[in-house]
């Protein structure tokens, strides 16, 4: 609990500056580059070491695929019923099915599952929302907003240079190679940044106004994105009797809120702009609400 207040004391702050105008305009962006560059990967290079190479692996790879997929047809389903506008599908359609399982995820999964968990996060975010961000929602985009398609090469190029990728890499061809405890304590006080820095930047970046006419595919978006994917996950586990700690983050990461970076590209796509702005920010208040409560449900499988 107390780690949880500090999340949401370090959101209002932001939003608290932004409302301010303290900082300057583009605060959130040098801010998010600054977590990119620095602090996840170091908090990458860390935890992803310590892991053992096992089957329960396999779930934080796995998981984020299948939701992606169920989340996308049901969207299509969803919009087919409606006849909901291109933009308004094409908002949807990137927002849901891609969750914000780094920036806000691996601070929620720490603050809920402790230290030792982050790893498994990781794997979700890395091999999961970062790699269907590039593919799965290159396809969105040039589908809903008619620009070219993008090469296969284009792709390879962006996953390759990611900097928390390259240091996943790193990470797992080091697993079995002992760090020095010098070493260790750098990385360790370069990632402890992690949490305050990304708590402020999404802070700055909040909007909770709705435009009119939108409750609906907003409604339903969130409803996918917070309860119906997280609880279908839950499902999927108990089904294949999967109750380790790698299942149950797994699943904690299916209910994250919209991505923010699936956001900032449907705004610059021009994807249904206000709608797209109200599913970050409501949805990220929204899961101070839902993750708690899909915690409990994990806690007693």
């Amino acid at each position: 609990m107390e780690n949880l207040i500090i999340i949401i004391s370090l959101l209002l702050l932001g939003m608290t500056l932004s409302r301010l105008k303290i900082f300057p305009d583009n605060a959130s962006q040098v801010l998010n580059l600054f977590i990119i560059y620095i602090p996840l990967p170091a908090l990458i290079l860390l935890q992803v070491p310590r892991l053992t190479f096992s089957k329960e692996l396999l779930v934080p790879v796995l998981i984020p695929w299948v939701m992606l997929f169920f989340s996308a047809i049901l969207v299509l389903a969803v919009s087919r019923i409606f006849k909901w506008p291109r933009p308004t599908t094409g908002a949807l359609m990137l927002m849901v099915p891609l969750g914000n399982t780094s920036f806000f995820g691996i601070p929620m999964v720490e603050a809920f599952w402790g230290m030792d968990s982050v790893s498994f996060a990781v794997l979700y975010d890395q091999f999961g929302s970062f790699l269907a961000l590039t593919t799965y929602g290159s396809i969105i985009l040039a589908t809903y907003s008619g620009i070219e398609k993008p090469t296969l090469a284009a792709i390879l190029k962006k996953i390759c240079l990611f900097p928390p990728f390259i240091a996943l890499v790193i990470g797992l061809l080091t697993m079995s190679v002992p760090s020095p405890p010098v070493l260790e304590a750098v990385l360790k006080g370069i990632a402890a940044s992690l949490v305050p820095v990304v708590m402020v930047a999404i802070g700055l970046q909040i909007k909770l106004k709705l435009p009119p006419g939108s409750w609906i595919p907003f409604s339903m978006g969130l409803l996918i994105k917070l309860v119906i994917a997280p609880l279908a996950a839950t499902a999927l586990c108990f089904a294949f009797n999967q109750h380790t700690l790698a299942a149950k983050v797994s699943v904690f990461e299916a209910g994250m809120p919209p991505m923010v970076t699936a956001g900032a590209l449907a705004l610059l796509a021009g994807f249904a702009p206000e709608l797209t702005a109200a599913l970050v920010g409501l949805g990220l208040m929204a899961s101070f609400l839902t993750l708690p409560m899909l915690f409990q449900i994990l806690q007693a499988l």
